[in-house]
């Protein structure tokens, strides 16, 4: 009687013990979680990668005017033979001009995008080729340094109009007659001593 008892008590336990294992819910739960969180690691990389290697438009498009630039003008500035040097106030342009549809390209740019679509400034670079009528005849690149937007696009005006002598010298008339073959020297003046300014003086007081 004892031996049929201790089976059953021992079958018991064991079944109680195999049951406790089944409902507890860290065994079952975790490999379930575990599944599940690998899916989202291994789902969601791909677009960040994506994402990050994608370079912004802008770099691309300067990128894309540098080669340009470098196709249309192979061995640089220097070696090309329609040029003119422009100056004006502290601004220094080296202009190259060869046969186009009248793009103008300063610093690896276009000239809008570089003048912050003045349109005074970019009048100033339109009027050597309007007064001869190339305005869609040359394509124009240039390479400034130095003083403000101002001062460098009155330089490349400068710039074109000496680069349009090289074409023919019988440009020199019209281009003369509208002052643009003329080397403006204004500069500012300089600060003299005891004044606030080149002329400006502190106020005057009798007593």
């Amino acid at each position: 009687m004892a031996a049929p008892i201790l089976a059953l008590t021992s079958s018991l336990s064991s079944l109680s013990f195999s049951s406790h294992v089944a409902q507890n819910p860290s065994v079952v739960s975790f490999p379930k979680s575990r599944s599940v969180s690998c899916g989202t690691l291994t789902s969601t990389p791909p677009p960040i990668i994506a994402s990050a290697s994608v370079a912004p438009p802008e770099a691309l498009q300067s990128a894309d005017l540098k080669k340009y630039v470098k196709s249309r003008l192979p061995g640089g500035f220097a070696a090309q033979t329609i040029i003119g040097t422009g100056r004006r106030k502290c601004a220094i342009a080296r202009v190259v001009l060869q046969e186009g549809t009248g793009k103008i390209i300063i610093n690896y740019r276009d000239a809008k995008e570089y003048l912050q679509g003045n349109p005074l400034w970019l009048q100033y670079l339109k009027v050597p080729l309007g007064t001869l009528g190339y305005e869609s005849s040359y394509d124009v690149f240039v390479k400034a340094h130095g003083g403000g937007l101002s001062g460098q696009a009155q330089a490349i005006s400068l710039g074109i109009a000496r680069a349009l002598l090289k074409v023919s010298e019988d440009h020199r008339a019209p281009l003369r007659k509208e002052g643009l073959l003329t080397r403006d020297s204004r500069v500012v003046e300089r600060k003299k001593a005891g004044l606030k300014k080149a002329r400006k003086a502190p106020q005057f007081s009798k007593r």
